[in-house]
């Protein structure tokens, strides 16, 4: 059974949370999960939103929890280091979450060294973090990089085969539950390892389907543009630009 985004919001997600607890799994690291015991990951792929990843960790942290937020660095959506950005990124470590890079190899040309690209990325996210970044995850990764097919030194992949096969694996993919409520999963009854991976976009700020929610989401971001162009140019301040929209 699908379940979708309609349905998600954050006291939802402190179901799914709470439920694993409750059976006795523990919140653990990367580097510390064992595919035999009760483990649990919290992952986020931080696609779209910032502010939903920073209203995500706000959350978690009020109930004592820590996630691993993976940022992209090149990506249209966000600037992980203009002011709100990076202000985003101190927050939540700030509050015990561990950042990690969302990389997307797509972005180049040359793929001799990808793994050399994304340690580049690593590097200058924790420089800008001033935290240690020692894990990734891929961004629409193509199946070729899966598993064993993408390692980058002294760093964790999150889809490398300790993470993405021995433990099972559990994402809500394009806002729904594609494969099953991840408390459904046969490993629970069998008490081994998950990573969960929840994208913030669909658990935050008003209910709706995914494409209702990509909307807000859209709608906001043009807003945000319009008030940054007021605020940089007394030429755009000027123009009844909201005839625009005709």
């Amino acid at each position: 059974m699908v379940v979708d985004a309609s349905t998600f919001d954050l006291q939802v997600y402190a179901g799914i949370v709470e439920g694993f607890l409750h059976q006795g799994y523990d919140l653990v690291g990367y580097e510390n999960i064992l595919p035999s015991q009760r483990h649990l990951i919290l992952r986020h792929d931080v696609d779209f939103s910032l502010q939903a990843a920073l209203d995500m960790g706000r959350f978690e942290a009020a109930q004592g929890w820590q996630a691993y937020y993976f940022i992209l660095l090149r990506t249209e959506f966000y600037n992980p280091i203009s002011e709100l950005g990076l202000a985003s990124l101190q927050e939540l470590t700030s509050m015990g979450h561990k950042i990690g890079l969302h990389f997307d190899a797509s972005l180049y040309r040359q793929v001799d060294d990808l793994p050399g690209e994304a340690g580049r990325e690593c590097d200058f996210l924790a420089m800008i973090t001033g935290q240690s970044v020692d894990v990734l995850s891929l961004h629409r990764p193509h199946p070729e990089l899966l598993g064993e097919g993408f390692e980058v030194k002294n760093r964790l992949n999150a889809y490398s085969r300790r993470f993405f096969h021995d433990i099972a694996y559990c994402s809500d993919s394009r806002g729904a539950w594609h494969h099953g409520h991840p408390l459904d999963h046969e490993i629970v009854d069998r008490g081994g390892a998950m990573q969960l991976l929840t994208h913030p976009i669909w658990w935050t700020g008003a209910q709706g389907t995914p494409l209702e929610r990509l909307e807000t989401f859209y709608a906001a971001r043009l807003k945000k543009l319009d008030a940054e162009m007021s605020a940089n140019s007394d030429l755009w301040r000027r123009h009844d630009h909201t005839m625009d929209a005709r």
